[in-house]
Protein backbone atom coordinates (compact mmCIF):
# COMPACT_ATOMS: atom_id res chain seq x y z
CA UNK A 1 0.00 0.00 0.00
CA UNK A 2 1.11 3.57 -0.60
CA UNK A 3 0.10 6.83 0.99
CA UNK A 4 1.14 10.26 2.11
CA UNK A 5 1.30 11.63 5.65
CA UNK A 6 0.87 15.35 6.19
CA UNK A 7 1.90 17.58 9.07
CA UNK A 8 -1.81 17.93 9.83
CA UNK A 9 -2.00 14.12 10.17
CA UNK A 10 0.82 14.19 12.69
CA UNK A 11 -0.75 16.92 14.76
CA UNK A 12 -4.14 15.20 14.71
CA UNK A 13 -2.84 11.78 15.82
CA UNK A 14 0.85 10.97 15.98
CA UNK A 15 0.53 7.15 16.21
CA UNK A 16 -1.31 5.43 13.38
CA UNK A 17 -2.28 1.74 13.26
CA UNK A 18 -2.59 0.17 9.82
CA UNK A 19 -4.61 -3.09 9.97
CA UNK A 20 -3.83 -6.25 8.02
CA UNK A 21 -5.06 -9.85 8.17
CA UNK A 22 -3.01 -12.93 9.04
CA UNK A 23 -4.50 -16.28 8.06
CA UNK A 24 -4.36 -19.56 9.93
CA UNK A 25 -1.18 -21.54 9.30
CA UNK A 26 1.00 -18.48 8.71
CA UNK A 27 4.61 -19.19 9.70
CA UNK A 28 6.08 -15.70 9.35
CA UNK A 29 5.04 -12.09 8.91
CA UNK A 30 7.36 -9.56 7.27
CA UNK A 31 6.75 -5.81 7.08
CA UNK A 32 8.76 -3.34 4.97
CA UNK A 33 8.40 0.42 5.18
CA UNK A 34 9.91 2.77 2.59
CA UNK A 35 10.06 6.57 2.56
CA UNK A 36 12.58 9.34 1.91
CA UNK A 37 14.63 9.44 5.12
CA UNK A 38 16.24 12.70 4.07
CA UNK A 39 12.81 14.32 4.43
CA UNK A 40 11.44 12.90 7.69
CA UNK A 41 11.17 10.04 10.17
CA UNK A 42 8.43 7.45 10.57
CA UNK A 43 8.76 5.07 13.52
CA UNK A 44 7.80 1.44 13.07
CA UNK A 45 6.18 -1.15 15.33
CA UNK A 46 3.68 -3.98 15.46
CA UNK A 47 0.64 -5.23 17.37
CA UNK A 48 -1.15 -8.56 16.98
CA UNK A 49 -4.50 -9.82 18.29
CA UNK A 50 -2.62 -10.88 21.44
CA UNK A 51 -1.17 -7.37 21.97
CA UNK A 52 2.31 -5.89 21.65
CA UNK A 53 4.64 -7.68 19.22
CA UNK A 54 7.49 -5.21 18.80
CA UNK A 55 8.92 -1.78 18.20
CA UNK A 56 11.98 -0.50 16.36
CA UNK A 57 11.20 3.20 16.06
CA UNK A 58 13.17 4.82 13.27
CA UNK A 59 16.07 2.37 13.57
CA UNK A 60 14.67 -0.16 11.07
CA UNK A 61 12.45 -0.22 8.03
CA UNK A 62 11.90 -4.01 7.98
CA UNK A 63 10.96 -6.67 10.52
CA UNK A 64 10.04 -10.35 10.54
CA UNK A 65 8.11 -12.23 13.22
CA UNK A 66 7.96 -16.02 13.29
CA UNK A 67 7.35 -18.67 15.93
CA UNK A 68 11.05 -19.41 16.57
CA UNK A 69 12.72 -16.05 15.97
CA UNK A 70 12.01 -12.40 15.28
CA UNK A 71 13.93 -9.31 14.24
CA UNK A 72 15.53 -7.69 17.32
CA UNK A 73 12.97 -5.41 18.90
CA UNK A 74 10.12 -7.84 18.13
CA UNK A 75 8.75 -10.82 20.03
CA UNK A 76 8.98 -14.29 18.49
CA UNK A 77 5.95 -16.53 18.70
CA UNK A 78 3.32 -18.08 16.50
CA UNK A 79 1.78 -15.50 14.15
CA UNK A 80 -1.77 -15.97 15.39
CA UNK A 81 -4.62 -15.62 12.93
CA UNK A 82 -6.61 -12.42 13.01
CA UNK A 83 -6.22 -8.70 12.54
CA UNK A 84 -2.71 -7.36 13.10
CA UNK A 85 -1.58 -3.73 12.98
CA UNK A 86 1.53 -2.01 11.70
CA UNK A 87 2.26 0.83 14.11
CA UNK A 88 3.50 4.00 12.44
CA UNK A 89 4.49 6.96 14.61
CA UNK A 90 4.75 10.14 12.58
CA UNK A 91 7.88 11.33 14.33
CA UNK A 92 9.06 13.97 11.84
CA UNK A 93 6.75 14.99 9.00
CA UNK A 94 7.76 18.02 6.90
CA UNK A 95 5.25 20.72 5.90
CA UNK A 96 5.09 19.39 2.33
CA UNK A 97 4.15 15.90 3.58
CA UNK A 98 5.92 12.54 3.32
CA UNK A 99 5.12 9.74 0.86
CA UNK A 100 5.47 6.16 2.10
CA UNK A 101 5.11 2.59 0.88
CA UNK A 102 4.17 -0.28 3.17
CA UNK A 103 4.66 -3.88 2.05
CA UNK A 104 3.28 -6.70 4.22
CA UNK A 105 4.09 -10.33 3.42
CA UNK A 106 2.87 -13.52 5.08
CA UNK A 107 4.64 -16.81 4.45
CA UNK A 108 4.09 -20.48 5.22
CA UNK A 109 7.84 -21.11 5.48
CA UNK A 110 10.04 -19.45 8.09
CA UNK A 111 13.03 -17.58 6.59
CA UNK A 112 16.47 -18.43 8.02
CA UNK A 113 17.41 -16.67 11.26
CA UNK A 114 20.34 -14.22 11.01
CA UNK A 115 23.43 -15.43 12.87
CA UNK A 116 24.96 -13.16 15.54
CA UNK A 117 28.62 -13.83 16.26
CA UNK A 118 29.77 -14.22 19.87
CA UNK A 119 32.44 -11.64 20.79
CA UNK A 120 35.69 -12.84 22.39
CA UNK A 121 35.92 -12.64 26.17
CA UNK A 122 38.29 -10.09 27.68
CA UNK A 123 39.57 -9.24 31.14
CA UNK A 124 37.83 -7.06 33.70
CA UNK A 125 39.88 -4.32 35.42
CA UNK A 126 40.72 -4.90 39.07
CA UNK A 127 38.00 -3.83 41.49
CA UNK A 128 38.58 -0.65 43.47
CA UNK A 129 39.41 -0.94 47.15
CA UNK A 130 36.16 0.25 48.67
CA UNK A 131 35.13 -0.80 52.20
CA UNK A 132 31.76 -2.39 52.91
CA UNK A 133 29.14 -0.40 54.78
CA UNK A 134 26.77 -2.10 57.19
CA UNK A 135 27.32 -5.48 55.56
CA UNK A 136 26.58 -4.04 52.11
CA UNK A 137 28.91 -3.46 49.17
CA UNK A 138 29.26 -0.69 46.59
CA UNK A 139 28.71 -1.89 43.02
CA UNK A 140 29.54 0.09 39.86
CA UNK A 141 27.13 0.23 36.98
CA UNK A 142 25.17 2.13 34.35
CA UNK A 143 21.40 2.55 34.15
CA UNK A 144 20.97 3.41 30.47
CA UNK A 145 22.21 1.54 27.36
CA UNK A 146 20.86 0.30 24.02
CA UNK A 147 21.42 -2.67 21.73
CA UNK A 148 20.34 -3.87 18.30
CA UNK A 149 16.91 -4.48 19.82
CA UNK A 150 16.27 -0.76 19.29
CA UNK A 151 18.66 1.83 17.85
CA UNK A 152 21.94 0.59 19.34
CA UNK A 153 24.86 -0.65 17.30
CA UNK A 154 25.90 -3.71 19.37
CA UNK A 155 24.35 -7.06 20.13
CA UNK A 156 23.62 -7.93 23.77
CA UNK A 157 26.80 -10.06 24.10
CA UNK A 158 28.88 -7.27 22.55
CA UNK A 159 27.43 -4.67 24.89
CA UNK A 160 27.96 -6.92 27.91
CA UNK A 161 31.57 -7.51 26.93
CA UNK A 162 32.19 -3.78 26.52
CA UNK A 163 30.67 -2.96 29.92
CA UNK A 164 32.54 -5.84 31.56
CA UNK A 165 35.81 -4.58 30.12
CA UNK A 166 35.06 -1.12 31.53
CA UNK A 167 34.92 -2.58 35.04
CA UNK A 168 31.16 -2.43 35.60
CA UNK A 169 29.34 -4.84 37.90
CA UNK A 170 25.87 -4.23 36.44
CA UNK A 171 24.26 -2.66 33.38
CA UNK A 172 20.62 -1.85 32.69
CA UNK A 173 19.71 -2.63 29.08
CA UNK A 174 16.95 -0.17 28.22
CA UNK A 175 15.93 -0.49 24.60
CA UNK A 176 13.23 1.86 23.32
CA UNK A 177 9.59 0.79 23.77
CA UNK A 178 10.36 -2.93 23.67
CA UNK A 179 11.20 -5.85 25.94
CA UNK A 180 12.37 -8.25 23.23
CA UNK A 181 15.86 -8.15 24.75
CA UNK A 182 14.76 -9.28 28.22
CA UNK A 183 14.82 -13.09 27.63
CA UNK A 184 18.42 -12.88 26.43
CA UNK A 185 19.95 -10.96 29.33
CA UNK A 186 20.45 -13.84 31.77
CA UNK A 187 22.00 -15.98 29.03
CA UNK A 188 25.12 -13.82 28.95
CA UNK A 189 28.20 -15.56 30.37
CA UNK A 190 30.07 -12.57 31.78
CA UNK A 191 31.00 -11.35 35.25
CA UNK A 192 28.32 -8.68 34.99
CA UNK A 193 24.62 -8.53 35.84
CA UNK A 194 22.35 -7.25 33.08
CA UNK A 195 19.23 -5.58 34.47
CA UNK A 196 16.10 -5.71 32.28
CA UNK A 197 14.80 -2.28 31.39
CA UNK A 198 12.71 -0.38 28.87
CA UNK A 199 13.14 3.20 27.80
CA UNK A 200 9.54 4.34 27.46
CA UNK A 201 9.94 6.85 24.65
CA UNK A 202 7.65 9.62 23.45
CA UNK A 203 8.07 12.98 21.77
CA UNK A 204 7.55 14.75 25.11
CA UNK A 205 9.82 12.80 27.39
CA UNK A 206 11.59 9.52 28.09
CA UNK A 207 11.58 7.34 31.20
CA UNK A 208 13.34 4.12 32.10
CA UNK A 209 11.38 1.35 33.76
CA UNK A 210 13.68 -1.17 35.45
CA UNK A 211 12.92 -4.77 36.33
CA UNK A 212 11.31 -7.79 34.72
CA UNK A 213 7.90 -6.12 34.68
CA UNK A 214 6.67 -6.82 31.16
CA UNK A 215 6.03 -4.34 28.38
CA UNK A 216 5.10 -0.80 29.42
CA UNK A 217 2.68 0.82 26.97
CA UNK A 218 4.28 4.07 25.77
CA UNK A 219 0.94 5.11 24.24
CA UNK A 220 -0.61 5.64 27.67
CA UNK A 221 -0.08 8.60 30.07
CA UNK A 222 3.13 8.80 32.10
CA UNK A 223 1.33 8.16 35.39
CA UNK A 224 0.37 4.73 34.05
CA UNK A 225 4.06 3.91 33.46
CA UNK A 226 4.86 4.60 37.11
CA UNK A 227 1.81 2.61 38.24
CA UNK A 228 2.84 -0.32 36.02
CA UNK A 229 6.35 -0.31 37.48
CA UNK A 230 5.12 -0.10 41.06
CA UNK A 231 2.48 -2.78 40.58
CA UNK A 232 5.01 -5.22 39.10
CA UNK A 233 7.80 -4.52 41.61
CA UNK A 234 9.97 -2.41 39.30
CA UNK A 235 11.26 1.15 39.36
CA UNK A 236 10.79 4.14 37.07
CA UNK A 237 13.19 7.02 36.52
CA UNK A 238 12.84 10.21 34.50
CA UNK A 239 15.54 10.25 31.80
CA UNK A 240 17.76 13.20 30.83
CA UNK A 241 15.10 15.70 31.97
CA UNK A 242 16.92 18.63 30.35
CA UNK A 243 17.96 16.69 27.25
CA UNK A 244 17.26 19.02 24.35
CA UNK A 245 14.43 17.76 22.14
CA UNK A 246 13.88 14.78 24.46
CA UNK A 247 13.58 16.80 27.68
CA UNK A 248 10.84 15.87 30.14
CA UNK A 249 7.66 17.80 29.21
CA UNK A 250 5.03 15.26 30.21
CA UNK A 251 2.42 15.97 32.89
CA UNK A 252 2.57 13.51 35.80
CA UNK A 253 0.66 13.53 39.08
CA UNK A 254 3.09 11.45 41.15
CA UNK A 255 6.62 12.57 40.46
CA UNK A 256 9.02 9.59 40.40
CA UNK A 257 11.55 9.50 43.23
CA UNK A 258 14.37 8.53 40.85
CA UNK A 259 15.83 10.55 37.98
CA UNK A 260 18.74 10.30 35.57
CA UNK A 261 20.12 13.69 36.51
CA UNK A 262 23.64 12.82 35.32
CA UNK A 263 23.48 11.86 31.66
CA UNK A 264 26.28 11.69 29.11
CA UNK A 265 24.73 14.78 27.52
CA UNK A 266 25.75 16.83 30.58
CA UNK A 267 29.02 17.52 28.82
CA UNK A 268 29.72 20.86 30.59
CA UNK A 269 29.30 19.99 34.25
CA UNK A 270 29.78 23.60 35.29
CA UNK A 271 26.23 24.04 34.02
CA UNK A 272 24.15 23.79 37.19
CA UNK A 273 20.72 23.33 35.62
CA UNK A 274 20.52 19.51 36.12
CA UNK A 275 21.20 19.85 39.85
CA UNK A 276 18.78 22.78 40.12
CA UNK A 277 16.14 20.66 38.35
CA UNK A 278 16.81 17.79 40.79
CA UNK A 279 16.30 20.06 43.80
CA UNK A 280 13.07 21.44 42.33
CA UNK A 281 11.65 18.05 41.27
CA UNK A 282 11.35 16.67 44.82
CA UNK A 283 13.36 17.04 48.03
CA UNK A 284 13.99 13.30 48.42
CA UNK A 285 15.05 12.58 44.83
CA UNK A 286 17.46 9.69 44.29
CA UNK A 287 19.95 10.61 41.57
CA UNK A 288 21.26 8.02 39.13
CA UNK A 289 23.40 8.31 35.99
CA UNK A 290 23.24 6.87 32.51
CA UNK A 291 25.58 6.84 29.54
CA UNK A 292 22.73 6.29 27.06
CA UNK A 293 25.26 4.27 25.06
CA UNK A 294 24.20 3.44 21.51
CA UNK A 295 27.41 2.84 19.58
CA UNK A 296 31.07 3.76 19.57
CA UNK A 297 31.56 7.42 18.77
CA UNK A 298 28.17 8.60 20.06
CA UNK A 299 26.92 9.33 23.58
CA UNK A 300 29.13 8.06 26.41
CA UNK A 301 30.75 4.67 26.81
CA UNK A 302 29.11 2.37 29.36
CA UNK A 303 29.99 3.75 32.78
CA UNK A 304 30.35 7.36 31.62
CA UNK A 305 28.88 8.29 34.03
CA UNK A 306 29.02 5.45 36.57
CA UNK A 307 26.29 4.92 39.15
CA UNK A 308 27.39 3.27 42.39
CA UNK A 309 24.78 1.38 44.40
CA UNK A 310 25.15 0.03 47.94
CA UNK A 311 23.54 -3.41 47.95
CA UNK A 312 23.91 -6.99 49.15
CA UNK A 313 24.86 -8.18 45.67
CA UNK A 314 24.23 -7.26 42.05
CA UNK A 315 20.90 -9.11 42.13
CA UNK A 316 19.61 -6.56 44.68
CA UNK A 317 20.86 -3.38 42.99
CA UNK A 318 17.32 -2.13 42.39
CA UNK A 319 16.58 -2.53 46.10
CA UNK A 320 19.59 -0.31 46.80
CA UNK A 321 18.27 2.32 44.41
CA UNK A 322 14.81 2.06 45.94
CA UNK A 323 16.39 2.78 49.34
CA UNK A 324 18.31 5.78 47.94
CA UNK A 325 21.78 4.27 48.39
CA UNK A 326 23.43 5.73 45.28
CA UNK A 327 26.40 7.78 44.18
CA UNK A 328 27.48 8.93 40.72
CA UNK A 329 30.93 9.58 39.30
CA UNK A 330 32.25 10.61 35.90
CA UNK A 331 33.67 7.12 35.29
CA UNK A 332 34.41 3.80 36.99
CA UNK A 333 37.99 4.77 37.87
CA UNK A 334 37.58 8.53 38.52
CA UNK A 335 37.30 10.51 41.76
CA UNK A 336 34.55 9.11 43.93
CA UNK A 337 32.41 10.18 46.88
CA UNK A 338 30.59 7.50 48.87
CA UNK A 339 28.55 7.51 52.06
CA UNK A 340 29.77 5.15 54.80
CA UNK A 341 27.30 5.54 57.63
CA UNK A 342 27.79 8.99 59.16
CA UNK A 343 30.90 9.68 57.10
CA UNK A 344 31.85 10.30 53.48
CA UNK A 345 34.72 8.51 51.78
CA UNK A 346 36.45 10.63 49.14
CA UNK A 347 38.61 8.47 46.85
CA UNK A 348 41.25 9.85 44.46
CA UNK A 349 39.86 13.33 45.17
CA UNK A 350 42.92 15.19 46.51
CA UNK A 351 42.56 18.91 45.78
CA UNK A 352 38.88 18.73 44.85
CA UNK A 353 36.19 20.68 46.70
CA UNK A 354 33.54 18.96 48.80
CA UNK A 355 30.21 20.82 48.62
CA UNK A 356 27.76 20.10 51.45
CA UNK A 357 23.96 20.25 51.00
CA UNK A 358 23.88 23.69 52.62
CA UNK A 359 26.51 25.02 50.21
CA UNK A 360 29.49 24.97 52.58
CA UNK A 361 32.75 24.04 50.90
CA UNK A 362 36.04 22.49 51.99
CA UNK A 363 39.09 21.22 50.14
CA UNK A 364 39.72 17.47 50.18
CA UNK A 365 43.26 16.55 51.26
CA UNK A 366 44.56 13.11 50.37
CA UNK A 367 43.51 10.34 47.99
CA UNK A 368 41.57 8.36 50.61
CA UNK A 369 39.86 10.70 53.04
CA UNK A 370 37.02 10.32 55.53
CA UNK A 371 34.89 13.40 56.01
CA UNK A 372 31.84 14.18 58.15
CA UNK A 373 28.49 13.84 56.37
CA UNK A 374 25.20 15.61 56.88
CA UNK A 375 21.76 14.66 55.56
CA UNK A 376 21.32 15.33 51.85
CA UNK A 377 23.25 15.32 48.60
CA UNK A 378 26.99 16.08 48.63
CA UNK A 379 29.21 16.60 45.61
CA UNK A 380 32.82 16.95 44.56
CA UNK A 381 33.78 19.85 42.29
CA UNK A 382 36.91 21.30 40.77
CA UNK A 383 37.95 24.83 41.68
CA UNK A 384 36.12 25.87 38.47
CA UNK A 385 32.83 24.41 39.79
CA UNK A 386 32.84 21.39 37.48
CA UNK A 387 30.93 18.53 39.11
CA UNK A 388 33.11 15.42 39.46
CA UNK A 389 31.04 13.17 41.73
CA UNK A 390 27.71 13.08 43.60
CA UNK A 391 26.61 11.19 46.69
CA UNK A 392 23.09 10.83 48.09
Amino acid sequence: MTGRWSLDDRLEQILREVPFEVGAGTAAVTVRLAYDRSQGVIDLGCGSPAGFRGWSGGARDTYTISEDWATPGYLPGEPEAGTWHVWLRLHRIPPQGLDYTLEITTATVVPPEPVVAEPPHGERPARRDIPDAGGLRWFAGDFHAHTLHSDGGLSIPELAELAHGRGLDFLAVTDHNTVSHHPWLDKIDREITLIPGQEVTTDRGHANVFGDVGWVDFRRPADSWAEHAERAGGLMSVNHPLGGDCAWLLPIERRPAIAEVWHSGWWDRRWGAPLAWADAWRHDLTVIGGSDFHRHGSDGLPGAPTTWVLAEDTATVLDGVRAGRTAVSAGPDGPLLLRLGDELLALDADGLVLVAPDGRRRVVRGDRTLLPASCGRHRLETYENEVIALCE
